[in-house]
């Protein structure tokens, strides 16, 4: 017999691969499928802001995003709030709309990208009144191993 957590675990792997496997043609917007938590402001405004760049977007709450990160090769090193599934690629907080866009043209054999934290001023995270901060957007392979993708200013 199955517990509930096992029951949440196993659906939640079954969205992840779903996600993963979305796939888009050459002239449709990207799709991508946002996990986030239900109460997550910053979650919202960064998958409007993928929206206002074309991107179509899938957005699932969930409690446990421990297994949607783990499931996508997300560490601690790289995990933010949300996470992003788009073309067989895991994106990892608040990665710019333009960056991804670029990241999914070139096709890198990485296993993503990635935003750690929540940056002032990053798509998403703007505060009134503050300077947004300089920030790195890394790529990241299979093994985890990540690389500086990106400086945004």
């Amino acid at each position: 017999m199955m517990k509930k957590g096992m029951i949440v675990g196993a659906v939640a792997v079954a969205l992840v691969l779903m996600g993963s496997m979305m796939i888009r043609t050459a002239d449709a917007a990207p799709q991508i499928t946002v996990y986030k938590s239900p109460a997550c402001g910053c979650c919202n405004g960064w998958i409007e802001h993928l929206e206002d760049a074309g991107f179509e977007v899938q957005a699932v709450d969930t409690e446990d995003m421990a297994t949607i990160k783990a499931a996508n090769g997300i560490h601690s090193g790289l995990a933010s709030c949300h996470t992003g599934l788009v073309d067989g690629y895991a994106v990892e907080g608040h990665v710019p709309a333009d960056v991804l866009k670029r990241f999914l043209k070139e096709k890198p054999e990485m296993a993503g990208l990635a935003v750690p934290g929540m940056p002032i001023g990053s798509p998403g995270m703007e505060v009134p009144g503050q300077p947004a901060e300089q920030y790195q957007v890394l790529a990241f392979d299979p093994s985890g191993k990540a690389f500086v993708y990106e400086v945004v200013n």
